[in-house]
């Protein structure tokens, strides 16, 4: 791997990231020492951008009152945007007016920057102490775990995520059962719902060409020839990725005649998440594929029909990844502190309020699921870890690549490239923005 300056990558780099491209076990009470009131008179400075009526800031919003509670110290809330924290990390943790615990978004670009630096903890001796490792499948861990070059899937800690996301398909059973089909178990049965479909007159996909969701059904479909060797040189670099290859050729391929067979509509590429996102729940289209991140919506929105999601029918990998992640800056004053609060938001009645809200909890006691509908997101995810499955993002690899992702599939789509110059393009950019890994 390339030797490079990776501080001064690192403060660029994180100047002009944006929120661009956007993922149960038992687990056992609060583990480490810190239970009784010696934080009296401290103060845990917490910065965070999760809004207050989500799974995970209701969660942790009770996890502030049960710190005070049982430590004695006060909590100093900030509450900050994404794009606060993203474009100031790299000028405020360096300072005195570093907070003492941060949500910070996972990957090499962000949170692997940050390690590389030296702007955030290496908290591998807290996550022994506490635990955490054993309530964290292995995929989960890789997000949280980074090499000295900032390369996720290293060996050391230096985050911990408390929620999990992942892409499936959401699929209108109202319109399955108006059109005499049941929802697929497999790949095959899935092209043959997507043909019914079509031969009704309704295009089936809810897709969007503009923004992410075309880019993350072409890695799934990637996923379906690909193993975890394909996934560990795609996002870690283990060997060189051949994007003329059998897997990513397929993936194309079949991405193209998705478009031509008329499962997604021809105008796909003008169209952008929301609108697709809308079109699903307003029964226009009867499948989507796309992220837990909307559950939530469809649970609030898509009210005039039965809904359902499921992993990508045949397919044993999935897009997908732990949440965000508690960072501890290299120049926090309360860093004990810090570590008891992430403890908490891991205890079960913590996590069950993720879960109960339309979140995917990580370590999270299943008999506290209490809303049908959540617990039956939480089986799906569950099953996805146990075959350790979640691999990531397609943009993940290089900073910039979700555009070029976005921009290379849209001239396939419209006819401007072929499967192989389309190939080629996305290769070229890969291996230039990831050079200086490998």
């Amino acid at each position: 791997m390339a030797h490079i300056n990776r501080r001064t990558q690192a403060l660029a780099a994180l100047a002009a990231i944006t929120a661009a491209g956007i993922a149960l076990t038992g687990c056992s009470p609060s583990g480490g020492s810190g239970d009784g009131g010696d934080g009296d008179g401290q103060t845990l400075k917490l910065w965070h951008y999760e809004g207050a009526d989500s799974a995970m800031g209701k969660a942790w919003n009770e996890a502030i009152t049960v710190f005070e509670k049982e430590t004695g110290a006060k909590v100093e809330f900030e509450e900050k945007s994404f794009e606060q924290i993203q474009k100031t990390a790299s000028q405020v943790l360096d300072t005195d007016a570093a907070p003492d615990l941060m949500e910070f978004n996972k990957g090499n670009a962000t949170a692997g920057f940050l390690a590389s630096t030296g702007l955030i903890s290496d908290i591998s001796d807290a996550v022994d102490e506490y635990g955490w490792g054993d309530k964290l499948a292995p995929s989960l861990q890789t997000t949280a775990k980074y090499t000295d070059d900032g390369v996720m899937g290293g060996d050391t800690w230096y985050g911990v995520p408390n929620y999990g996301e992942f892409v499936g398909v959401y699929y209108n059973e109202d319109a399955f059962a108006d059109a005499g089909l049941e929802i697929p178990t497999s790949y095959d049965e899935f092209v043959d719902v997507l043909d019914a479909f079509v031969a009704k007159g309704i295009t089936p996909l809810a897709e969007a060409g503009a923004e992410y969701p075309l880019g993350q059904l072409w890695y799934q479909l990637a996923l379906l020839k690909g193993d975890r060797g394909f996934v560990d040189d795609y996002q870690l670099y283990k060997s060189p990725v051949d994007w003329q290859g059998p897997v990513i050729t397929s993936a194309t391929e079949t991405l193209k005649e998705y478009v031509d067979k008329g499962y997604i509509a021809d105008d796909v590429s003008s169209i952008k998440a929301e609108d697709a996102g809308v079109s699903f729940i307003n029964g226009t289209a009867p499948i989507f594929v796309s992220g837990s991140w909307w559950f939530g919506r469809f649970v609030a929105e898509a009210t005039d029909f039965d809904w359902t999601m499921t992993a990508f029918p045949g397919a044993d990998l999935s897009l997908g990844s732990s949440g965000n992640l508690w960072v501890v800056p290299e120049n926090a004053a309360n860093k004990e502190l810090a570590y008891k609060f992430i403890d908490i938001t891991m205890r079960p009645e913590i996590q069950a309020i993720i879960g109960n809200n339309g979140g995917l909890p990580v370590a999270a006691n299943p008999d506290d699921i209490t809303d049908e509908k959540s617990a039956e997101l939480i089986a799906t995810f569950n099953g996805i870890l146990d075959k350790d499955g979640l691999s990531f993002y397609p943009d993940w690899p290089a900073p910039g690549f979700y555009d070029v992702i976005v921009q290379q599939l849209q001239g396939l789509i419209t006819g401007v490239k072929d499967v192989e110059e389309t190939d080629a393009g996305l290769g070229k950019a890969y291996d230039e923005g990831t050079a200086d890994f490998r």
